[in-house]
């Protein structure tokens, strides 16, 4: 799946003054002077700067979490974060760098920018008219039951709605099955054969 590459603010979307990175949370204080990166805008070194809260020149999860608002004012999930992190973290430290944290970065602007068109009314979150919007226009055409059972999956409590980081986490996930499914459609007719072990094998892998 591609996504268009708009830039808009840093973290969630939820209507705050800078969109999803809640200074007030935890006592960042004021960041110290970094060295240039290379190939890096400074303004995303500032950031990084911001949300590395332990100075330690890379972010993990927990950081992340703390400087990403969703929609309904909570931060984003340890899923999410752990997801998003584990993709642009080179060498599986658990941590990214200011060159990895810069891919981030922009990763997380065109989903959120994304997200926006897709919530039609504004609100902070998709319910099952606007995701299954949001799938057909990402060339996808699952069944009304299907769209309903990812937004239960989704939101286990009230069965309505998503925000903007389970979207990110089943958008992910959703594009890793079909990857998956797709090397063994060798035929491109949308039905496949697949053997225990290698069902069980790209669940595993595509569900972490």
């Amino acid at each position: 799946m591609a996504y268009p590459g708009y830039q808009g603010g840093y973290g969630g979307y939820g209507g705050q003054q800078q969109p999803g990175y809640n200074p007030t949370q935890g006592g960042y204080g004021a960041p110290p002077p970094m060295m240039g990166a290379p190939g890096v805008n400074p303004e995303t070194q500032r950031i990084f700067a911001v949300v590395d809260r332990d100075r330690s020149g890379k972010i993990n999860a927990e950081e992340l979490q703390h400087a990403l608002v969703n929609g309904r004012g909570q931060n984003f999930s340890d899923t999410a974060c752990r997801l998003m992190i584990g993709m642009f973290d080179q060498d599986h430290s658990g941590t990214i760098d200011v060159q990895e944290f810069d891919k981030l970065y922009t990763y997380i602007n065109q989903w959120l920018n994304a997200f926006k068109s897709y919530d039609r009314d504004g609100s902070g979150h998709i319910d099952e008219g606007e995701l299954n919007s949001a799938f057909q226009q990402m060339g996808f055409r699952f069944s009304p039951n299907f769209v309903q059972f990812l937004v239960h999956k989704s939101d286990p409590k009230n069965h309505r709605e998503i925000s903007v980081d389970q979207f990110i986490v089943l958008c992910v996930q959703i594009q890793r099955f079909t990857e998956a499914f797709r090397q063994r459609d060798n035929e491109q007719k949308g039905i496949i054969q697949i053997s225990f072990e290698d069902f069980i094998s790209v669940a595993l892998s595509c569900s972490t």
